[in-house]
């Protein structure tokens, strides 16, 4: 379980690694990079709710082999992808795969230990999620010190065939909804409107908020949201009973998990192309330098956060840990183009501490409150949290990102020839290219403060 779980958390911390060569590569622009990071978010959030009923209903393991099958296939693809729209195309089908993966290995963990091992089982899951990221980085950015970033994509997939083998080995038989029907409206329902509202975000800096493309499709994605609720409402056997959310623990749980993941999603998306770009850093140098975030999120899930939530209940450390995380983040926007490690280290350890202080708690609260034979979708909710605020986190931050980025180079890249001035203005990567082929160290500079 923790194989599949790290390999489909560290997709996402291994990609945004690779972001800054693969820009280069594929004549990326800001836009193509948020969709080929968030075209996977936004599939596996889509369908995290369906994929965790039909693997209560014709048992996880299975569904979790499926989904280890489809992730290493679209990884594998994506080596060969010479286009960002084909990239695209395979991280949305990774994502499928992702969307069978995860919910089944919190649901087989929840339903195999008794009550009284549960809570532990679940924070070191929420520790290896956090590891994984971890070591996706690490993997990837000692991989693109000495190769292309297909070796990046190249290594996911192997990392799929391990977790596949292991799986067949060792991972139990789990089932324990199999009379519960399935809700095919509802899914199409939540999955279309959650894509439709990330699409209009995304587009949004490139076409202008105002633009009659981009507001169709805001509306159309919050009204399908809405009929989604409706729906869920009238059926006797939802995919996600609306109820649930009156439960106060169901809801605080799910609601850190949310604003947990929308920052620290988006912040590893801006920041690891900040540590490459601006800084100078390596690859392998800005994995590095997050691996403080990562061990520190690690002892805290695993050893602070259990005993707190045993002396005091949940909320408490639910709710210092997004203050923690809150105040790593205005540490860290005081980070300019000469910033020192030790100003990003403080930073990093302080939302490494917040984010494992608060994730076990939350991810317990949810799971806890469903039966055995809901933990599928109780370990959707869990997921689908994480992924809507990631996807969101990305798109929003990312949109931000490149709609200032956008405005601040506009001046350094006027005198430029058309095609040079396009690329320069797509990307700081872009920017960057551009500067070293013509000998321009102030469009350097002017696109690293833009920023």
């Amino acid at each position: 379980m923790c194989a599949a779980l790290a390999l489909v958390v560290s997709a996402v911390a291994s990609l945004n690694i690779a972001l800054p060569e693969l820009a280069g590569d594929l004549g990326a622009s800001q836009t193509d990079q948020q969709w080929i990071v968030d075209a996977y978010a936004v599939v596996f959030a889509g369908l995290l709710l369906p994929a965790g009923a039909v693997g209560d209903r014709f048992g996880r393991r299975g569904v979790l082999l499926a989904g280890l099958v489809l992730f290493g296939a679209a990884y594998l693809a994506g080596t060969l992808a010479g286009s960002p729209e084909v990239l695209i195309a395979c991280r949305a089908v990774a994502g499928v795969g992702a969307a069978l993966i995860m919910p089944a290995t919190l649901s087989i963990i929840t339903a195999t230990f008794p009550d009284d091992e549960r809570d532990r089982a679940v924070a070191i899951w929420a520790g290896v999620a956090g590891a994984g990221a971890i070591l996706g980085l690490l993997i990837s950015g000692g991989l693109l010190e000495l190769a292309s970033w297909q070796w990046v994509f190249g290594a996911n997939a192997a990392w799929a065939a391990l977790a596949l083998g292991l799986a067949v080995r060792f991972a139990p038989a789990s089932r324990e909804g199999a009379g519960a029907p399935l809700d095919p409206v509802g899914g199409l329902l939540s999955a279309t409107g959650l894509a439709a509202v990330i699409l209009a975000i995304i587009e949004a800096p490139v076409r202008g908020w105002l633009d009659p493309l981009v507001v169709g499709v805001l509306l159309a994605g919050v009204a399908l949201l809405a009929a989604f609720v409706l729906w869920e409402r009238r059926r006797r056997d939802p995919l996600l009973d609306p109820a649930l959310f009156r439960l106060r623990g169901f809801s605080a749980g799910t609601l850190a998990i949310t604003l947990q993941f929308f920052a620290l999603f988006g912040f590893f998306f801006v920041l690891l192309q900040y540590a490459q770009l601006v800084l100078g850093y390596g690859p392998l140098q800005a994995a590095l330098a997050m691996v403080p975030l990562g061990l520190t999120l690690i002892a805290s899930a695993r050893g602070v956060a259990p005993r707190i939530a045993a002396r005091t209940g949940m909320r408490l450390p639910m709710v210092g840990g997004l203050l923690l995380i809150a105040a790593g983040f205005a540490w860290l926007s005081r980070l300019d183009a000469g910033s020192a490690y030790p100003t990003l280290l403080l930073g990093l350890v302080l939302i490494g501490s917040g984010a494992g202080l608060s994730t076990a708690p939350a991810t317990a609260v949810i799971v806890t409150s469903l039966p055995p034979a809901k933990q599928g979708v109780a370990s959707a909710v869990n997921d689908t949290a994480r992924e809507v605020g990631g996807a969101l986190g990305i798109a929003v931050l990312g949109s931000v990102l490149a709609d200032r980025y956008a405005a601040g180079v506009a001046a350094a890249t006027d005198a430029l020839p058309g095609a040079a001035g396009a690329q320069a203005e797509a990307s700081l990567a872009g920017a960057l290219s551009v500067a070293g082929r013509l000998g321009r160290p102030d469009l350097a500079q002017a696109a690293q403060a833009a920023f």
